[in-house]
């Protein structure tokens, strides 16, 4: 399965920030079109040190470390999969959970197709505050935007572990969502995750270009006839 994977950091500097923007906002050439099928963005959000940026690591590169650094601002990384015979490639954007960054992520919910919302097993205020992040999902996202909760570090030892299963469930039930119980340590469910979502988002961008098409036939159609009624030849009542 060929992977790509590219990382890009933001620093808290307004030109640096632009010049990111600049270069994530920008359509791909044309010709790397012809690689992939579909071009997803995902997000993850969530407090900061639940283990985002190690999921995505994980993810994309195939690797884990313990000492990883708080991420600053945005990062994000790039890999393309194979889903139901269609090359889809993955735009995956992990943000910073502080407080103090919380402008600049914001800002990019809008170009996101699904969003990842992600909490800590062993600390329950992370769980908690899932319901404020989707309060910013529910101002800043698109209306029709793909989320799945993500439970992450489950291998953690149940003594240390804070936040049970089912209370994660219930709550991915109340906002009809997808859950999963992941650890991007040991591997468990990281690529179920992402591929579940990105299914999820191309089966809706194929349900929408199907829908669209049949308007376009119906239109083109409509017009034809138009045009034959006006270049049909007009009899007089007499002959």
């Amino acid at each position: 399965m060929p992977v790509a994977s590219t990382s890009y950091y933001l620093l808290v500097d307004d030109r640096c920030i632009k010049a990111v923007s600049s270069i994530t906002m920008a359509a791909p050439p044309a010709r790397a079109r012809a690689d992939y099928d579909y071009l997803i963005k995902l997000l993850l959000i969530g407090d900061s040190g639940v283990g985002k940026s190690c999921l995505l690591l994980r993810f994309s590169d195939g690797s884990f470390t313990t000492s990883f650094i708080t991420t600053i601002g945005i990062d994000f990384k790039i890999r393309t999969i194979e889903l139901d015979a269609k090359r889809i490639k993955l735009q995956i954007w992990d943000t910073a959970g502080q407080e103090r960054f919380r402008t600049i992520t914001t800002a990019y919910y809008r170009g996101a197709m699904g969003i990842l919302l992600v909490y800590d097993v062993t600390d329950e205020s992370s769980f908690n505050n899932i319901r404020n992040w989707i309060r910013n999902i529910e101002q800043h996202a698109s209306d029709n935007v793909n989320k799945v909760l993500v439970a992450n570090k489950a291998d953690m030892d149940e003594s240390k572990r804070a936040v049970a299963t089912s209370k994660g469930q219930a709550l991915a039930d109340e906002y009809g969502i997808k859950f999963f119980e992941t650890s991007a340590k040991t591997n468990l469910n990281v690529e179920e995750v992402f591929f579940s979502i990105a299914r999820d988002i191309k089966q809706r961008l194929a349900d929408s270009d199907s829908k669209a098409e049949p308007n376009t036939i119906k239109i083109n159609q409509q017009d034809q006839a138009a045009g034959a009624a006006e270049n049909a030849p007009k009899s007089g009542c007499c002959g």
